[in-house]
């Protein structure tokens, strides 16, 4: 019971949350970080069992670094989401499903990137999306205020509005709002 949303913008990505983690109908916590940032390109948002999207972030990074340092250069947003995906799903081929929803989203060499994945292993890219039981509610303000020219701080804002939304509707979300913007990166001039 959450509200996640992602966004991209023509500066980068914005990625927001809630903050409070549910146990059943007690709130468990008012102060939890639902936004994981992986490093200056990349960061995730969870829906869905904490302690599941933790472990395979972890070993997402991981694998990510090893893949990296193999191979001599950086994966793609949409590598790195499909790494993402495979761990996700693994759980669930061993019967042992990762109880999450995820938002995957960063900038690389291509632009900006936002993708859904699920424990199925399935993977969706999107100019925005929302993930937990909030969405329904945050997805009428992003249908509602989103355009392909918005900035980082244009998104932002949005986020804030669809989040705000869920949390006053939606009983697990609530206890503030956490943003997340990351920049595009800077073009190499050619001389």
């Amino acid at each position: 019971m959450t509200t996640i949303v992602g966004i991209k913008t023509k500066d980068g990505i914005v990625l927001g949350s809630d903050k409070r983690a549910s146990k059943g109908f007690f709130i468990g916590s008012k102060i939890v970080q639902k936004i994981a940032k992986v490093d200056d390109t990349l960061a995730v948002a969870i829906a869905g069992q904490l302690s599941d999207a933790e472990h395979i972030i972890k070993v997402a990074k991981a694998e990510r670094r090893l893949i990296e340092l193999r191979r001599g250069f950086s994966l793609t947003i949409k590598e790195a989401t499909r790494l993402i995906a495979n761990i996700a799903y693994s759980g669930l081929r061993n019967y042992q499903p990762y109880y999450v929803e995820l938002l995957v989203a960063g900038v690389d060499r291509d632009g900006a990137h936002v993708f859904a994945a699920d424990m199925s292993g399935a993977i969706t890219e999107e100019d925005f999306a929302s993930s937990g039981s909030g969405s329904p509610i945050a997805y009428g303000v992003l249908e509602s205020l989103y355009n392909k020219n918005i900035t980082n701080s244009q998104a932002s804002e949005i986020a804030s509005r669809a989040v705000s939304a869920a949390m006053e509707r939606d009983p697990g979300s609530g206890n503030g709002i956490d943003i997340l913007a990351i920049q595009n990166l800077q073009k190499e001039a050619v001389t």
